[in-house]
């Protein structure tokens, strides 16, 4: 018997692989499927099943390409609805993987065709539940993604729902058997989740504020506090997975055409595309192409995608570091961005030499940035969320979170000077660049280092 957890730290998501005497089953699978055909070919075994908790919102699964490459059965819980060959499964229904067995757990709330898989020895002793957005470590599943705007499925009928599976159906179970989430720290599916990618189900009983003994309502209120908007690719992912998608093989190919810098120049001029920019910050704010925004590829960088650039049809230009085109226009596809037409060849060094015109981005130490602060004469703006806000800030700051930006892009025109800071430097060049883009003309000056930098500096006298 075989239980691996295939973890992609970008988009904090995890896909198992189960192999049991030759058979072996998939649950949650990547969407660049090789990996688990990898697994299943140096196992010597077939893959019989691919199990789908539901339909994923925050990526795109790699059920299809995987079935077709497999011949395996694609199985959902009750209430799903495909345009594509699956297996709707009853509660309670169980499949066989070699000497293994795993269970339907209709378990809804997340979302109406949410289920967990409980995975059962031959002697049917439980082992392992696959909980995917169900149940985290240290926290459950968001229960806002499925509500519908006539106000038939709200977030509270959702959460209330979700009180029912995990009191009728997770926590009667025991304390010794293993719950493997689909996510971990980091996703947008909640707002608790630990860094620990599994745990056993007795100590989330002691450690998960979800799973603590409270009536329904109770525990309505506490799921659904500071729980922040879902980013607006969630539904178009929902709708990806449900409907199906095209082959990321092709996806690829489009994305890594090779663009020298007039053909980009050319495409640019349209006005079609929105020119991604991967690269470190600092890297961006020495130079980068007029109106392009910044993403880099080393950080969360597939989510920030999907948050920021509202449309996951939106055509993409790409601007990377030398070798790194292949893992950007993949991360991309995995997170349902499938319009990427090519990326500059050469970098940006290839722009330059051509002689087209660049923008760079004002940065400042903190040391340097501390010394202004101490005049009192400046403007300062915390791009965190408002949870990292509220728990601390620099006195005077101004919180306009990130994922929100579009609500403070008149706020920010306003000002002709403002200094903006994040937790490390990410975000906040991530916010200057759409700021820029927006035709916002206001001097933002990036603060190295963010947040851990001013704290070490000011040894918290400011925060």
């Amino acid at each position: 018997m075989k239980i691996e957890q295939i973890y992609t730290g970008c988009l904090s998501q995890a896909a198992y692989y189960i192999e049991s005497k030759g058979e072996a089953a998939v649950i949650d699978p990547l969407r660049d499927t090789q990996a688990h055909l990898t697994k299943a070919a140096q196992d010597g075994a077939s893959i019989r099943y691919i199990f789908e908790t539901h339909f994923h919102a925050d990526f795109v699964s790699g059920h299809l390409e995987l079935a077709d490459a497999t011949g395996a059965d694609i199985v959902f819980g009750p209430n799903a609805e495909t345009t594509y060959p699956a297996h709707i499964a009853a509660d309670g229904e169980v499949f066989m993987i070699g000497e293994l067995t795993l269970e339907v757990l209709h378990t809804p709330g997340h979302t109406l065709e949410s289920v967990c898989y409980l995975l059962k020895d031959s002697k049917g002793k439980a082992l392992a539940l696959f909980t995917g957005d169900t149940l985290f470590i240290g926290d459950v599943g968001r229960p806002d993604v499925a509500q519908r705007d006539d106000g038939t499925l709200s977030s509270e009928l959702l959460a209330g729902m979700l009180y029912e599976s995990l009191v009728q159906k997770i926590l009667p179970l025991p304390d010794d058997v293993l719950i493997y989430p689909a996510h971990g720290a980091g996703s947008a599916c909640g707002k608790h989740m630990s860094k620990e990618t599994f745990d056993t189900l007795g100590n989330q009983k002691r450690l998960n504020y979800a799973l603590q003994t409270m009536e329904k309502n109770a525990f309505v209120q506490a799921v659904l506090q500071g729980l922040p908007p879902a980013p607006a690719y969630f539904v178009q992912n929902v709708q990806l997975n449900r409907a199906g998608y095209e082959p990321v093989d092709q996806v690829l190919a489009r994305a890594l055409k090779a663009l020298d810098a007039d053909a980009f120049e050319c495409m640019r001029h349209t006005g079609e595309y929105v020119v991604l920019d991967t690269r470190a910050a600092g890297s961006f704010a020495e130079a980068h192409i007029p109106g392009s925004i910044n993403i880099g590829i080393k950080g969360s960088f597939a989510p920030w995608v999907g948050a920021l650039i509202e449309d996951i049809h939106q055509p993409l230009l790409i601007v990377a570091d030398a070798g790194m085109e292949q893992e950007v226009a993949l991360r991309l596809a995995r997170v349902g961005f499938h319009n990427s037409f090519g990326y500059l060849s050469g970098g940006l060094q290839t722009w330059i030499a051509r002689g087209f015109a660049v923008d760079t981005v004002a940065s400042i130490s903190g040391e340097a940035f501390m010394s202004a602060y101490a005049d009192g004469q400046v403007k300062v703006l915390d791009v965190r969320s408002q949870g990292e806000y509220d728990k601390e800030h620099l006195i005077g700051a101004e919180s306009m979170p990130l994922a929100s930006y579009k609500q403070f892009i008149a706020a920010v025109e306003e000002e002709q000077d403002c200094y903006v800071y994040c937790a490390g430097g990410y975000r906040s060049m991530m916010f200057i660049s759409l700021m820029k883009q927006a035709g916002v003309t206001a001097n933002m000056v990036n603060v190295n280092g963010g947040m851990a930098a001013l704290k070490a500096l000011s040894n918290n006298k400011h925060v």
